[in-house]
């Protein structure tokens, strides 16, 4: 049985929420895992539509310290408290957010959590590894935005691959050999004869992986980090006629993410961050899928889905 590699789109609006798309937040299950990847306003209600655990939710990765990233965090902070929650929580951010947190904690009176808030501080200078546990690995990296911003890679590990059980048999592989087969070694008899790797293992499934770049104006630099991912996200707040406001902005077009798509060679894109301006996203993922077929524009509640066989 396949362990999920999901995402949940809890946010998909830029600055400015709508009647009907809140700010960035996203929710993956890599493996069991669950990692929410920013916090805008509306993420805790979010949570609850998609019924998805609060309680299970012990990563949190901040992007950067923009409003429509992060109001939605001292709610949801607040909101553990009244759960009773007692595991750690962990926010991976700027080093001022913890600043702000404590300030707003400090001013609402919550002298004691009942768990403790870890705070890892990023680097927004280089590539990081940030997380990392026996099946998956949280790698931050460098956005071009106006101010520090990161994006994030989700990697599932890559598993060995299988020994065939009546090679082992037919070929009387001691048990002591059987590692350096899984790691990739070809096996000689005592005979002499050379039989290839290739013949006796059965190939381990694809290791699953997921991108998330938003905010960014057009940085080549991401193509090489998030080379053949089987999912990328990347903001897309604006239509090509708009490109100018997008470079001041320091955001990209709908284009500019299908470029950096093409351009890493990925299995799927997802555009969002759209601009409040688009009150339906179709212009946007034409302008996307004439660059890059395989896009898709993303929704509230869409769950997306990366299977072994991918």
């Amino acid at each position: 049985m396949q362990l999920p590699f999901e995402l949940t789109i809890l946010g998909s609006s830029s600055a400015v929420p709508t009647s009907k798309r809140y700010p960035t937040a996203q929710v993956l299950n890599a493996l069991g895992r669950f990692f929410l990847i920013d916090c805008g306003e509306g993420t805790q209600h979010q949570i609850r539509k998609n019924k998805l655990s609060f309680g299970k939710i012990n990563h949190i990765f901040i992007s950067h310290l923009h409003g429509d990233h992060i109001f939605g965090l001292i709610g949801l902070i607040s909101t553990q408290i009244l759960l009773g929650r007692r595991n750690d929580l962990h926010i991976y951010a700027n080093s001022n957010l913890q600043k702000l947190i404590q300030f707003q904690l400090d001013f609402l009176g919550n002298e004691e959590l009942g768990f403790r808030l870890v705070f890892h501080p990023l680097n927004f200078k280089k590539k990081q590894l940030i997380y990392e546990d026996k099946r998956v690995t949280v790698t931050s990296f460098p956005l071009n935005h106006r101010i520090p911003c990161n994006g994030f890679l989700f990697r599932e590990k890559a598993k060995e691959p299988n020994i065939i059980k009546e090679m082992v048999k037919k070929y009387r592989i001691p048990i002591k050999e059987i590692k350096n087969i899984k790691a990739g070694a070809n096996f000689t008899t005592s005979k002499g004869d050379r039989i290839k790797n290739e013949d006796l293992v059965v190939p381990a499934p694809k290791a699953r992986s997921y991108a998330f770049c938003s905010d960014t104006a057009y940085f080549e630099q991401l193509v090489p980090i998030i080379k053949g991912v089987d999912l990328l996200y990347h903001e897309a707040t604006f239509a090509d006629s708009e490109k100018e406001i997008a470079q001041m902005t320091f955001h990209s077009t709908a284009k500019d993410a299908a470029k950096i798509a093409q351009q890493a060679g990925v299995g799927k894109l997802l555009i969002g961050h759209f601009s409040a301006r688009y009150k339906n996203p179709e212009l946007l993922l034409e302008e996307a899928r004439s660059t890059f077929p395989e896009t898709d524009a993303v929704f509230e509640d869409d769950q997306y889905s990366v299977k072994h066989d991918q």
